[in-house]
């Protein structure tokens, strides 16, 4: 049983009460046809009355009448509750506010009337501003430049409709001498036509060519002018309203909760169960239970949900927040996790999944102090994934290392860090004065990092589970070891937190991205990474060993643990693919 935060559901749908529906017939008590819901229910009554004295014996019968009588009286129940609160309601809201007395409406009016003068005096002052900024320019631009220029297209129509008449005259004169003295005249007529024709062409082109410049600014001037009295008009308004606002929040705050959730959040009591790779969820009432999220591959995790207990929050592989739930007790919520973490290892997959869960769990069980028989469970070793490189860039395998005691490889007492923690040498680099960026483009040695980097780019979906410090890096045994004793510490002390990552591998380094800001949270360099292998028995724990360079000329060594949503031996592939790179480009510079 657990709490999940949802919407209440609203009342059921209230049905009709039922009635006779056969007319014209009587019982043998002698009652005539009923037609209302009183005489159906009586009527129904008798024969009830009539059939268990006849028949006694017959409960079953009995039952079934009686049934039909109560779910007409409990639907009746039920419309009444609900006409009654409606009618409160209604009663409730016929209370005027303003009903208490003449002195209290009187000053309710007269406040309300000195609201209303403000909001007058605004509007006059918008008004009066949108008339004298919007619609004053464009009448005057109309009046003067658009008036103007229609005038002078009269007038050089006018002049043009004159020359024609005084050029057809000049085209029928005859060639006689003597018409020398008309002649004339008309010329002096086709000269002035065209003189006063081409005069007001030059005004009209004049005209025509400083409207396309003026119209510019008549057009956005009304614009800009609207704008201006409308942010006035609301900065005013804001200006006015401020003291206002300010003292009527002032009173409300210390109405309000801190907490904004409570209001939108609510909580609904409804049975959950897991049924093969699936949440389950059957609410009060119901037949049988709905699937509410598939839980291969998903994380749990407990979280802290407006001060209640025992709540853990389900998340999606690809890192959403699906579901939020709590536990009644703090039994049920270990055990919840717990149960969560198993399905999304698939282990219900396998032929026993109880041996399973309990062979995945024993890290838990065992103590904190290292066990010196850890070694003698992995007899027969897988081939080992030792890549490290000695002084002379040779490739050690080592599988025909001995079996170290834990002791030597990790110091008793080595404290685990469950926060991904930068490396000393990441806040040396932050502190070194960087090289200057070129503003036009990468450079060259830019271009060939990508490259490089452009030959291996695999990402993985990656959960930190701890880190800590080592002794030695020579067998694989300490990863296992690290992975035995941070499973061990995180179940001790009920750490179920775990930072989500993407694990992003290139053929230069590892690097642990943000998978909602994408920034690089860590990164490590492929080459002082030493050791690197997967867990014999959950595939999906995953570990490496890390080279670090804390101070100059002092090394440590560190190992991280980390649960991925993916196999290990697909991370391990990558990474000794990524080495394999680098060997061959060492190679390739030596020849």
């Amino acid at each position: 049983m657990a709490w999940c935060p949802g919407f209440h559901r609203g009342p059921q749908g209230q049905g009709g009460l039922r009635c006779c529906e056969s007319p014209g017939r009587s019982d043998r008590s002698g009652l005539k046809e009923c037609h209302g819901q009183r005489a159906c229910s009586s009527l129904l009554l008798v024969r009830v009355v009539v059939q268990i004295q006849e028949r006694p014996m017959r409960i079953d019968e009995t039952r079934s009448l009686l049934s039909v009588f109560e779910e007409d009286a409990g639907t009746l129940t039920d419309y009444t509750n609900q006409l009654l609160q409606a009618m409160q309601r209604v009663y409730g809201a016929q209370h005027f506010a303003l009903g208490k007395g003449d002195e209290e409406v009187i000053s309710t009016l007269h406040y309300f009337s000195k609201v209303v003068d403000e909001l007058n005096i605004l509007h006059s002052e918008l008004a009066k501003q949108l008339a004298d900024t919007m619609v004053l320019p464009i009448i005057q631009f109309r009046e003067k430049d658009l008036t103007e220029v229609s005038t002078l297209k009269d007038l050089f129509g006018l002049a043009s409709n004159e020359h024609d008449v005084s050029m057809a005259k000049y085209s029928r004169l005859p060639k006689r001498k003597e018409n020398e003295k008309l002649k004339a005249e008309v010329s002096k007529e086709v000269a002035n036509a065209r003189r006063k024709q081409h005069l007001s062409s030059l005004q009209y082109y004049c005209a025509l060519n400083a409207l396309q410049y003026r119209k510019r600014v008549a057009m956005m001037e009304p614009i800009l002018g609207y704008t201006r009295g409308q942010i006035n008009f609301f900065k005013k308004g804001a200006e006015m309203f401020s003291k206002r606002m300010d003292s009527f929040l002032s009173s409300v705050s210390g109405m309000v909760q801190s907490k904004t959730g409570l209001v939108t959040t609510t909580w609904e009591r409804l049975y959950f169960f897991t049924q093969g790779g699936n949440l389950m969820c059957q609410p009060r009432g119901a037949v049988a239970g709905g699937l509410i999220q598939d839980l291969d591959n998903c994380s749990v995790m407990a979280v802290d949900c407006e001060d209640r207990r025992y709540c853990f929050q389900i998340t999606t592989p690809t890192g959403k927040a699906g579901i939020t739930l709590q536990a009644e007790s703090k039994k049920e919520y270990e055990e919840w996790i717990c149960a969560i973490n198993n399905i999304s290892r698939q282990i219900y997959l396998t032929d026993n999944p109880e041996a399973a869960a309990i062979k995945l769990n024993q890290t838990a069980l065992q103590a904190v102090t290292p066990i010196t028989s850890f070694g003698k469970k992995h007899e027969v070793h897988h081939p080992s994934q030792n890549v490290k490189n000695t002084e002379n860039d040779k490739i050690i395998p080592n599988e025909s290392a001995g079996i170290q005691d834990p002791t030597q490889l990790i110091a008793p007492g080595t404290p685990i860090q469950f926060d991904i923690v930068l490396p000393a040498t990441e806040f040396l680099d932050q502190n070194r004065g960087g090289r200057r960026a070129n503003p036009f483009g990468e450079s060259e040695e830019g271009s060939k990092d990508e490259e490089e980097d452009s030959l291996l780019q695999q990402m993985f979906v990656v959960r930190f589970l701890g880190s800590m410090a080592v002794q030695s890096d020579d067998t694989s045994e300490v990863i296992y070891e690290a992975m035995r004793q941070v499973l061990a510490a995180r179940a001790i002390h009920n750490i179920f937190r775990m930072t989500e990552s993407h694990l992003m591998v290139t053929s230069k380094n590892l690097r642990l991205i943000d998978p909602q800001t994408q920034v690089t949270r860590t990164s490590f360099e492929l080459a002082t990474v030493t050791q690197f292998a997967a867990h014999q028995d959950n595939r999906r724990l995953i570990g490496f060993v890390v080279h670090l360079n804390e101070t100059p000329g002092e090394e440590s060594m560190s190992a991280y643990v980390f649960e991925s949503n993916t196999e290990g031996e697909k991370i391990c592939y990558a990474i000794s693919l990524g080495k394999e790179i680098i060997e061959a480009k060492k190679f390739n510079l030596k020849t």
